[in-house]
């Protein structure tokens, strides 16, 4: 019994017949744009979502065939427009943390699962992750809010497994210690 073709076959026959592309559109963009949602806004999360189809249907031609999975290059697109955000982004934590008031939150609460951090601490929440590098926010939150696996999140940033490792828990350390975790623990992996 065949299943449905492989992201990678879809790609490959989008070349010829570009409006199979749009296949891949119907399988990834609702939690590309949850995720970018999280990060950025509703608003936000729509122009992410387009852009990011938009770059990638403009790369497909480069697309590594060898991933049956388009999902970790769609987010690693992603990242990197929401990278250009990250401005902004970090002002709105910051503002966050200043403030407890959350103007992302309302967009995205009614659909948050259990994963979502109690109220309570939303603000100093916010205040740890406006504080880590880049680099360690895009991978905290691509495994936190995207689900992504290390190798996903390797995939995505185009960066070693290891380092997905090593930035995540320096990332989780740095938010134990900022949520108030004894230093004892926030040392434990």
């Amino acid at each position: 019994m065949n299943g449905p073709p492989s992201d990678a076959a879809v790609v490959r026959q989008s070349l010829e017949k570009p409006e199979l592309f749009g296949t891949l559109y119907d399988r990834h963009a609702a939690d590309l744009r949850r995720y970018a949602a999280r990060r950025l806004g509703t608003q936000a999360a729509e122009d992410v979502t387009s852009e990011t189809f938009l770059v990638a249907f403009r790369t497909r031609a480069r697309f590594d065939v060898s991933w049956d999975n388009a999902r970790p290059w769609l987010f690693g697109i992603a990242s990197k427009l929401i990278g250009r955000h990250r401005r902004s982004e970090a002002r709105a934590l910051k503002a966050l943390a200043r403030t407890g008031c959350d103007p992302v939150a309302d967009s995205w609460a009614e659909h948050a699962d259990n994963r979502v951090v109690a109220q309570s601490a939303q603000s100093q929440l916010a205040g740890a992750l406006a504080a880590l590098s880049t680099g360690d926010r895009h991978v905290l939150l691509l495994v936190a809010w995207a689900d992504f696996s290390y190798q996903e999140v390797a995939d995505a940033l185009g960066i070693s497994p290891g380092t997905v490792a090593s930035r995540l828990n320096r990332a989780r350390r740095k938010v134990r210690l900022a949520l108030g975790a004894d230093p004892a623990f926030a040392l434990d992996t």
